[in-house]
């Protein structure tokens, strides 16, 4: 439902500073009004017209360009005036507080796209895509900013919504004529629907942490037995000595962290203690402090000297479900060329940092882990609150199928509601009333 907006707003929509344009943007109720008495014209819908905009004693403080984007067809779903002038910042100013004196108040920070949201204009996820496309770093962030933008990554959450309220109500009807002679819970269309629906959550996480990815960046953890070439491998990728490398084990103590880019690609790297055992004290917190941001990476580098005879002993000090590569270090003391293989536990790169061999591969597989050049165009940008809300639905979808399993009807029912709703949080668009609707209106309760 459209929101009832009485006031109108107004903010200068183009960055701070001089530049060749300015750019007022009025969107509410007396945005037309306000434009004829700044211009003493007439605004024509989507028409330019050059004007002078002038101040309370009709003196003109600038001159330039008046659009007119009526309701409903503009950005924000009201009435829109845009008033293109000099790029100055006193004449900006200048232009801006008359518009204000015409009844116009300042705008908070997002209103003109919180307005769009309230105006079913974008949903939620739309809404956000805008900002991260104008913070957008890279091309490929750009893109998939846009596909937000256009609804890719909120046509897909809407399906899923669609179907969880489909199945809801046949679960309701289930529940409710529990006197037929099919038992509908129990004759394997609930539980086909509910397994694909996890495996299409699943998908779409996937996709969605990518994106977060992109947006965000990508967190990844140096680790590895001391004197593998992790501050090596830092100051390699951060172009310059950001950790201090000696030949004497145990040199980096504590957490060092860099933030990069890769071709434009962002990276949180962060190097740690080496991981070994130790009676030190210092040492020994900075190895707990390592296994602490091992836990949280996106991804982590294990380096791992190619000539230790025990190269695979501290992959049994990692916990299990991390996104690890080994990265096999020193390969010039051994005459190796530098290559990548794929194996069933992920990847691995053979390369000597202080030869600077196989770093290429490095980059280019960082930059895949990323997102960069994906092979999918259906990247989209997502943050962190869509992340939890896709794994809140698929816990609720996996405790469905236990419930169903149980024979549990109504804890079924309670968890695929439980499941639309987290989904429904990422484009703000359900609220409980649509259920009720929906089964009225295909069922007859009367039977």
């Amino acid at each position: 439902m459209q929101e009832i907006i009485q006031d109108t707003i107004a903010a200068i929509a183009t960055p701070p500073g001089n530049g060749g344009v300015g750019i007022i943007r009025i969107s509410g109720p007396s945005a037309f009004e306000i434009a004829k008495r700044i211009t003493n014209k007439t605004p024509e819908p989507r028409q330019a017209i050059f004007t002078s905009f002038k101040d309370e004693e009709c003196s003109v403080i600038d001159s330039g360009i008046l659009l007119y984007f009526p309701n409903p067809a503009s950005y924000t779903g009201e009435d829109t005036i845009e008033l293109q002038g000099h790029g100055g910042t006193v004449v900006l100013g200048m232009v801006l507080k008359r518009v204000i004196s015409l009844g116009a108040r300042l705008a908070n920070p997002g209103e003109f796209t919180e307005r769009a949201f309230l105006n079913n204009k974008l949903d939620l996820a739309q809404a956000e895509a805008v900002a991260d496309l104008i913070e957008s770093s890279t091309e490929q962030s750009v893109r998939s900013a846009q596909k937000s933008m256009q609804g890719v990554f909120s046509e897909q959450v809407n399906e899923l919504v669609e179907e969880l309220t489909e199945l809801r109500i046949y679960v309701e009807a289930a529940i409710d004529f529990t006197d037929e002679e099919i038992d509908f819970l129990t004759d394997g269309i609930v539980e086909n629907k509910i397994i694909n629906l996890s495996t299409r959550i699943l998908k779409i996480h996937k996709t969605a942490q990518q994106g977060r990815l992109l947006r965000d960046g990508m967190t990844v953890v140096l680790a590895g037995k001391p004197n593998a070439g992790k501050s090596s491998l830092l100051n390699a990728l951060a172009g310059h000595e950001a950790a201090i490398v000696t030949d004497i084990a145990g040199t980096t103590r504590d957490i060092l962290k860099e933030r990069i880019q890769i071709d434009g690609m962002p990276l949180h790297i962060i190097d740690t203690a080496g991981l070994r055992e130790s009676d030190n004290l210092v040492e020994k917190e900075g190895i707990r402090r390592a296994h602490e941001e091992i836990k949280q990476a996106d991804k982590v580098l294990l380096l791992i000297d190619s000539t230790d005879p025990e190269i695979e002993s501290v992959i049994k000090t990692l916990p299990t479900g991390l996104d690890i590569t080994k990265v096999y270090n020193k390969i010039d003391l051994l005459g190796v060329e530098p290559e990548i293989t794929e194996t069933d536990h992920g990847s691995q790169i053979y390369l000597s940092v202080k030869k600077d061999m196989g770093m290429e591969l490095l980059f280019n597989h960082l930059k895949q882990s990323v997102g960069f050049n994906a092979e999918t165009d259906d990247v989209f940008i997502a943050r962190k609150r869509h992340i939890d809300a896709l794994m809140d639905g698929q816990q609720s979808v996996e405790n469905a199928l236990e419930q169903l399993q149980n024979q549990a009807g109504e804890l079924v029912a309670e968890d695929l509601r439980q499941a639309q709703n987290s989904l429904a949080e990422i484009t703000g668009t359900f609220n409980s009333d649509d259920l009720l609707g929906r089964i009225f209106s295909s069922f007859c309760i009367g039977k």
